[in-house]
């Protein structure tokens, strides 16, 4: 088999709706969304991708999902087993505070599920002159995979940090995981296998 590098060319970081939301592993932890077992154990893992991409003048570009208060722009996003969530003005709505964002970085908000849907992503990609997205954040099997299969469908190398994802239930995790490496087969990696790459070009 061919092999790939983890890091093609030009690598932008994306860091998909860690907020500061629920995310719990209490067994009663009653939510509007669902969250797998471990889902905080690899939401911690994200400040030290993301310190590592500044540390090597990496783009990094949040991403927040947020909604209006008077719910006009859920559309079908209710229909399944999410409730209302993420709503403007709610402090869980905020970028998670660990993840260390500063004024001046690419900032995104969404209101539905690809970071490229309804988005200025593309524009801002294309004058970081991206080649290859890192993918960390929530949900693996929804934001994260609706985004990855965006950006295969626009010709980026796509990476997802398997370790670094976490999803609306283990299966659906792994999922997720299994159908963004049919798409590219060197689409996986571990914290420490990116933080690694990551140094080599700084």
């Amino acid at each position: 088999m061919k092999q790939t590098l983890l890091l093609p060319a030009n690598p932008v970081l994306i860091v998909v709706d860690i907020q500061g939301g629920e995310g719990s592993d209490a067994a009663d932890n009653q939510s509007a969304i669902p969250f797998m077992d471990g889902y905080q154990a690899n939401m911690a893992r994200a400040p030290s991708v993301v310190q590592a991409a500044r540390d090597a003048n990496i783009p990094i570009i949040f991403f927040q999902e947020a909604h209006r208060r008077n719910l006009v722009d859920f559309g079908r996003e209710l229909d399944g087993a999410e409730g209302i969530h993420l709503l403007e003005g709610d402090p869980g709505t905020e970028i998670d505070s660990a993840l260390g964002m500063k004024a001046d970085d690419y900032f995104i908000r969404k209101r539905r599920y690809s970071c490229f849907f309804g988005t200025e992503l593309e524009i801002l990609l294309k004058g970081l002159k991206a080649q290859t997205l890192v993918l960390i954040g929530g949900h693996t099997d929804v934001c994260v995979h609706y985004t990855f299969v965006d950006a295969h469908q626009h010709d980026y190398y796509c990476r997802v940090v398997e370790d670094c994802v976490a999803g609306s239930s283990l299966p659906a995790h792994d999922a997720a995981l299994n159908a963004m490496q049919y798409l590219q087969s060197a689409a996986r990696c571990t914290t420490e296998e990116i933080i690694t790459a990551f140094a080599q070009i700084g």
